[in-house]
């Protein structure tokens, strides 16, 4: 199977998810997945979930630009993705990158 079409099969179901229903992306994480989000680090399925839920606004449209894929030593994928948020209710897009 192509590295680069799981790549982006995994980033186009982890954004829907994430811009209609934050919660379901709780099957996505194991507990010993670690999320930073502006220097905080949240370790856990529960707990990442719980961050991600708690952000500030509702509703959002991510809007990818680059999605750039390399093996990992594990035997999986490490993916770095940048692109913009549209957030509801403001005229200009915020920036983002995440891997």
């Amino acid at each position: 199977m192509d590295p680069d079409a799981v790549a982006r099969a995994f980033v186009e179901h982890y954004y829907t998810t994430f811009d209609a229903n934050r919660a379901g992306l709780a099957n996505l994480y194991q507990e010993g997945s670690m999320l930073t989000f502006e220097g905080q680090k949240i370790q856990g399925s529960q707990n990442i979930v719980a961050k991600l839920t708690s952000l500030p606004f509702q509703q959002c449209q991510h809007n990818i630009t680059t999605v750039d894929c390399q093996p990992s030593g594990a035997g999986g994928m490490l993916v770095f993705v940048s692109g913009t948020l549209q957030l509801a209710g403001e005229q200009h897009a915020l920036k983002f990158s995440q891997d």
